[in-house]
């Protein structure tokens, strides 16, 4: 008898003759459509259980044909999703986009000027500090119930982060390095953009996925204010009329709207940060 064969009969006796099966790790995505299943089903159970009105909080029978009913439209009917999906994701998109661009253009101007941020912080955080609900309906008196008064709403709301989270990043850099670029004589611009940036890059990712999530508020929160078109319309219509299954199939639209705006996010940074393991980059995002 070989030494293998010895080895593989005392492994075969330890474990009672049978081999133990290889265990597979299951994807997180496994346990979130699970843990999905088990809230509609517990949302389903508890309405057939305690008889919950139907007025107060649909099936989820009710919600998925009132979803239904909405994506089945025409993309121009004003009963439907599309048109107003449609209006609703270029106000956030454009709001996002500017925002998140004034944001991040002024932290880089802190960051490279002395003093800058002494000076402006006090007036960032009282504007900051002002509700925006409450500057929703001057910026709809001074800019009309079109697409500019919700894009200027979202940039108000989105801006904060960006600023916050890339100066914490400009602020996190590693000074060695900087000294070791000064010590070969590179200029400020040089620095900036070997060192700096990209150091402060896991901290603006992490602006711009928060940033994507009070999009979607903004937006929703102008077009309660005033609008002609665009989900929180379509939500109000759908309250007043007690629709209340209806309003669940909008909400249930503008949170597939904020996934996937967030999963965009990630992927874009997944793709920038392709320098850094893919755990720390994943983990940066939710600093």
């Amino acid at each position: 008898m070989t030494d293998i064969q010895g080895t593989r009969m005392a492994i075969g006796a330890i474990d009672g003759g049978k081999a133990r099966p290889a265990r597979r790790a299951r994807s997180p995505k496994v346990y979130s459509a699970l843990l999905l299943v088990a809230v509609l089903g517990l949302w389903e159970g508890a309405i057939r259980l305690l008889d919950v009105p139907q007025f107060l909080i649909p099936s989820v029978g009710d919600v998925a044909v009132a979803l239904w009913r909405g994506l089945a439209t025409s993309p121009l009917a004003r009963d439907g999703f599309w048109l107003h999906s449609g209006v609703t994701l270029a106000e956030i998109i454009l709001g996002y986009i500017a925002g998140c661009s004034f944001g991040l253009a002024l932290g880089v101007a802190i960051s490279q000027t002395p003093g800058l941020e002494a000076v402006l912080r006090p007036y960032v955080v009282a504007f900051q500090s002002v509700p925006k609900v409450a500057v929703a309906p001057i910026i709809v008196l001074w800019l009309g119930f079109g697409l500019a008064s919700k894009v200027a709403i979202v940039a108000l709301i989105t801006f904060f982060p960006v600023l916050i989270t890339s100066l914490a990043g400009f602020n996190a850099i590693d000074l060695e390095r900087v000294e070791l670029l000064r010590s070969l004589s590179a200029t400020r611009w040089q620095i900036f953009t070997k060192v700096k940036f990209p150091s402060a890059l896991p901290y603006i990712f992490a602006g711009l996925d928060m940033a994507a999530a009070f999009a979607v508020v903004g937006a929703i929160v102008g077009e309660f204010v005033g609008a002609q078109s665009g989900l929180g319309v379509l939500l109000l219509q759908l309250d007043s009329a007690m629709d209340i299954g209806g309003s669940f199939a909008v909400l249930i639209v503008l949170s597939l709207m904020g996934i996937a705006f967030s999963f965009l996010i990630r992927a874009v940074q997944l793709r920038v940060l392709y320098w850094m393991p893919s755990e720390d980059a994943q983990r940066s995002i939710n600093l």
